[in-house]
């Protein structure tokens, strides 16, 4: 499996990156986790959007969706693009969330009820059950957030990516993310932060425990604030977990093949 990470910023764009998204690959297939605002040039430099498998959202704020209008722009009129319907999972009442959407951006020249329906196929997931999408298995974990968010373990042979999401700490979430092969972890609060002030979100410190407790081989922190100091925030995650350390920045491609490679 490839990761590559096309935003990692927190609920609005830091300089030069996007908001949450990241491209997974296997073989042949694609899966693009989150859309937030922001991602959708970077994608365009690895995917053509008539070449992209599915789309699977984690919740619904602002900072990891909205892309999807932009693209489902691209779908509709470029002319370069060959014409079909993307296969988009979202959550629990996301279906609702799209169609209030469209509600808005239709102003009357377009039909709302298939503004996005014309290019996305559009399904909510069960996160009671384990969604198998073209050789990808993803099991969902209900996190601790503002709104209904959940974490995702993403499978395809031979490699696992477990993906938090937003979450505040939560003692379930170690066992949801064991033995993964990369954990793709928010790190939105500063280190100093309050714990009561934690019930949204994660510090780089909670990461990496939650990273050394789940015994995983390699943490992505994500979702974060500039400026950020990248070797106080290394120096702080290795008080906690041994393995390998990565910070999103778009373009980041992660290898999680035989020889784990980064890029």
């Amino acid at each position: 499996m490839k990761v590559t990470v096309l935003g990692g910023s927190a609920a609005a764009p830091n300089p030069g990156q996007g908001c949450s998204g990241y491209l997974l690959e296997c073989g042949r297939t694609s899966l693009l986790v989150d859309c937030g605002p922001g991602i959708l040039p970077s994608l365009l430099r690895y995917r053509r959007l008539d070449n992209l498998d599915a789309i699977v959202l984690s919740h619904l704020h602002q900072d990891h969706v909205l892309d999807i209008v932009p693209m489902r722009y691209a779908l509709k009129y470029a002319p370069a693009l060959h014409r079909r319907r993307i296969p988009l999972w979202v959550p629990p009442g996301g279906s609702l969330f799209l169609q209030r959407l469209a509600q808005v951006l239709a102003l009357g020249s377009e039909a709302a009820d298939s503004f996005f329906a014309e290019t996305f196929e559009i399904a909510e997931f069960d996160p009671q059950s384990v969604l198998e999408v073209l050789g990808w298995e993803i099991r969902f974990h209900p996190t601790r957030h503002w709104i209904p968010c959940w974490a995702l373990r993403v499978t395809c042979p031979h490699a696992t990516v477990v993906y938090t999401a937003d979450t505040g700490w939560d003692d379930t979430l170690p066992s949801f993310a064991h033995g993964a092969d990369l954990l793709i972890a928010e790190a939105t609060l500063p280190v100093e932060s309050e714990p009561d002030a934690r019930s949204g979100h994660l510090t780089a410190s909670d990461a990496a425990v939650l990273a050394a407790l789940a015994d995983v081989h390699m943490l992505l922190l994500t979702h974060y604030w500039e400026p950020l100091d990248e070797a106080n925030t290394r120096a702080l995650v290795h008080r906690s977990f041994s393995g390998s350390v990565l910070i999103a920045r778009t373009g980041l491609i992660v290898d999680l093949g035989p020889k784990g490679e980064m890029q």
